[in-house]
């Protein structure tokens, strides 16, 4: 299945154009990619005519170009005429933006459209979806451009049964700085599936991450899914709703799938090489530190603090998560003392963490994390930055990833999340180094190089 010209199309044709409402699914499509992306689009209606001095097509069939992807935004009951009419004008590819068929009681209308794309060769999105969102590339998502928080360009490729659930996650993405390589909102999930995907994505050079938001697989479905998944290189990141009965009533109200035993799944996941996200927060930070690092860590943390109250609370966050924060033997300890500052020197608590206190300046935490970097104690360094200690500078980010590269160990930051200390934090997060604006965001990143080592 080539679903190439899905992600990268040339050319596009969005299906369902109004001609006196702007705000229309199709129109909103049409308008923001004819004029933001580097894809030549066509608008298609039935009655023809024209569309702000652009010529609207009556068929497919009539465009004068070969299409790489069709953007079906028509009524349900004309989506098979449509698909018909794509098949017949060698459309390469498309997304099915239109509801009503399974989710409302239609299994009739969307297994029409299945046995029409699988005896033709048409991939399709959806139906009942948002389609996809490439940076730079192409952008199906019936939402107004003014409206959107689209992330930047980057690692983390998300596929979500839930339209709603996927902007939501940009914009989460977006306020913590991952990037994102590609976003695909695939509703009832009735021909493209996760695993077709997981076949695509498994070797495109953008996405370094592939995550999931699922709700329920068909008969079958779920094991060849996590079989692939098994032996995929990249990381694979999975969150599921329909865990209890009341949701699983939910999911299947909302795409028509089928949740199914959520036990069964969660142990299924657990054996191979997929990492379960719990919930948001989860997803977002695993997502986050594995585009930054590929090699899995055994879970022994090295903390180093300017604030002890901080320094607990992560130690806590890391026992909660199932992570060691080994004492330092007295030799590690002896040579963090020795690199400090006479001023520091003497007022540092130097156990596991290692509390620098508010006196530290750039220098004392660049000795300090050499040291740990070399460690064979430990195998991730967490850093707890507070930008307000006066002896901290926009440097230290710069400064800290040069120790990281040096030493290969991965290493996490916790700073802030706020507009004054940006240039801090892009000193660590352009330099490869992931930054979490919580505590317990950092700790769940050093989770998810340790889980990744166990399956």
């Amino acid at each position: 299945m080539n679903l190439k010209p899905l992600f990268e199309p040339k050319t596009m044709a969005v299906i369902g154009i109004s001609a006196s409402n702007d705000r229309h699914p199709a129109n909103v499509i049409y308008d923001k990619n004819n004029h933001r992306y580097p894809v030549k689009v066509y608008a298609v209606n039935s009655r023809g005519g024209k569309l702000h001095n652009e010529m609207v097509y009556p068929r497919v069939a009539e465009i004068p170009a070969k299409i790489d992807l069709a953007v079906i935004a028509t009524r349900a009951e004309l989506v098979p005429d449509v698909m018909a009419d794509c098949i017949a004008a060698g459309v390469k590819s498309a997304t099915v933006i239109s509801g009503g068929f399974s989710e409302g009681g239609r299994d009739d209308l969307q297994d029409r459209i299945v046995d029409m794309a699988r005896e033709a060769g048409l991939p399709f999105i959806g139906p009942n979806c948002l389609g996809v969102y490439v940076p730079s590339r192409v952008d199906t998502f019936f939402l107004p451009i003014e409206r959107m928080i689209k992330p930047e360009a980057g690692g983390v490729t998300f596929v979500s049964q839930s339209g709603g659930i996927l902007v939501d996650h940009m914009i989460k993405f977006a306020q913590q700085g991952v990037g994102m390589a590609k976003a695909v909102s695939i509703g009832n999930k009735a021909f493209v599936r996760e695993k077709e995907l997981l076949a695509y994505l498994s070797h495109d050079p953008a996405t370094k991450v592939i995550a999931y938001y699922i709700e329920g697989f068909g008969e079958g479905e779920g094991r060849a899914f996590v079989q692939a998944a098994d032996v995929c290189a990249k990381p694979v990141v999975i969150m599921k709703s329909g865990k209890t009965a009341a949701g699983n009533r939910a999911v299947s109200s909302h795409t028509a799938s089928l949740a199914g035993d959520y036990a069964s799944f969660a142990a299924a996941v657990a054996q191979h090489n997929i990492i379960e996200a719990a919930n948001e927060n989860e997803l977002v930070s695993f997502c986050e530190v594995l585009s930054s690092y590929t090699r899995p860590i055994e879970g022994r943390i090295g903390i180093i603090t300017g604030s002890g109250g901080h320094g607990a609370m992560a130690v806590d966050a890391c026992s909660l998560a199932g992570l060691a924060v080994p004492e330092f033997s007295d030799q590690t300890r002896t040579e963090i003392k020795n690199g400090l500052s006479e001023s520091v020197r003497t007022i540092a608590s130097l156990g596991n963490p290692a509390d620098l206190t508010g006196s530290a300046v750039d220098d004392d935490f660049v000795a300090c994390a050499r040291v740990l970097a070399a460690s064979p104690e430990i195998d991730c360094v967490v850093v707890l930055l507070l930008p307000y200690i006066p002896g901290v500078s926009l440097d230290i980010g710069v400064r800290l990833s040069s120790v990281r590269r040096q030493s290969g160990k991965p290493f996490i930051a916790y700073v802030p999340h706020v507009e004054k200390y940006n240039m801090l934090i892009e000193g660590f997060e352009l330099n490869g180094i992931p930054a979490s604006s919580s505590i317990e965001g950092a700790v769940l990143m050093a989770k998810a190089l340790a889980r990744r080592s166990s399956c």
